[in-house]
């Protein structure tokens, strides 16, 4: 099974270019519908994936192997919806999704406060998603940290076919300057967002217990949000019935004693998130280290 995340999303242009073009022509209900077959397509031959969440079922909740499988299947099949939201959002049918969101109070204090801060966030549900409503509530003023590694195809055709996207995207740099351009947003009473449940190569990492297991998580996020010391908060949306999703956040941390405490912490509210929605769980490669 796939042991390690590379930064790049999956899928490909011309599956991107057939969701497009089918929420444009047939709508959201279609594509959900045709997403049954994608996922058929998947439980088949993405074994490596396949693999790596059955044993993250099995380790993480205890499930036999069936019921993993089933679980399996549906966390493709979301996966799925998830994407064709990711799509519609950014068009006119925007108009038929709702949200409700828990602790939005949070968000709109940290905005007062006029430090910036942080969203840290996971690949649980969909955050991006539901941002594309914070904007308008809250604070069009989002920057969100990435590894760059989507397939420029990709990026170039969904952003010609959509609106444009409304967050700016801060890449990460080996030579560290993304921590200028942070320091720069925060000066500018920005947040700052990004997910901290992915590790790849080479990067400083910390092993903590999670669920029944034992995962590894990056520390890097940890150590910039102790060092720069503004709000942070940790939100996640999980998609509900229908074009519905559902937001929250936590309450603000600040002055942390360490970024290890800021790890636990998040982990917590990961685990927490991923109980209310095991099938939504979006990192598709071996997760556990034991």
């Amino acid at each position: 099974m796939e042991k390690k995340w590379n930064g790049k999303t999956k899928g490909t242009l011309l599956g991107y270019q057939f969701f497009v073009y089918s929420i444009r022509f047939f709508g959201i209900r279609f594509s959900y519908a045709f997403c049954r077959l994608v996922t058929f397509y998947y439980v088949l031959f993405a074994g490596k994936n396949r693999k790596a969440l059955i044993h993250f079922y099995q380790t993480g909740f205890q499930f036999s192997y069936l019921k993993s499988f089933g679980y399996t299947i549906r966390t493709f099949f979301n996966f799925g919806q998830v994407l064709i939201d990711r799509i519609a959002l950014k068009t006119s049918l925007k108009k038929h999704y709702s949200f409700t969101f828990e602790n939005e109070a949070v968000l709109k204090e940290i905005n007062t406060l006029g430090k910036g801060g942080f969203l840290f966030s996971g690949h649980i549900g969909n955050w991006e998603n539901a941002g594309s409503f914070i904007g308008e509530r809250i604070t069009s003023k989002i920057n969100i940290l990435m590894l760059d590694a989507e397939v420029e195809k990709i990026k170039g055709f969904l952003s010609k076919q959509t609106e444009a996207v409304k967050f700016n995207l801060i890449p990460l740099k080996d030579d560290m300057s993304h921590l200028i351009l942070i320091h720069q947003a925060l000066k500018r009473n920005e947040m700052i967002a990004l997910h901290a449940d992915r590790v790849v190569e080479d990067q400083k990492k910390i092993r903590l217990p999670f669920l029944n297991g034992l995962a590894e998580f990056p520390l890097g996020p940890f150590y910039m949000a102790h060092k720069f010391n503004v709000p942070l908060t940790f939100v996640f949306a999980l998609k509900g019935k229908g074009l519905h999703y559902d937001l929250s956040a936590t309450n603000y941390l600040i002055n942390a004693t360490s970024p290890e405490e800021l790890a636990l912490k998040y982990v917590e509210e990961l685990e927490l998130n991923v109980k209310k929605a095991p099938n939504q769980w979006f990192n598709f490669y071996k997760y556990y280290v034991s």
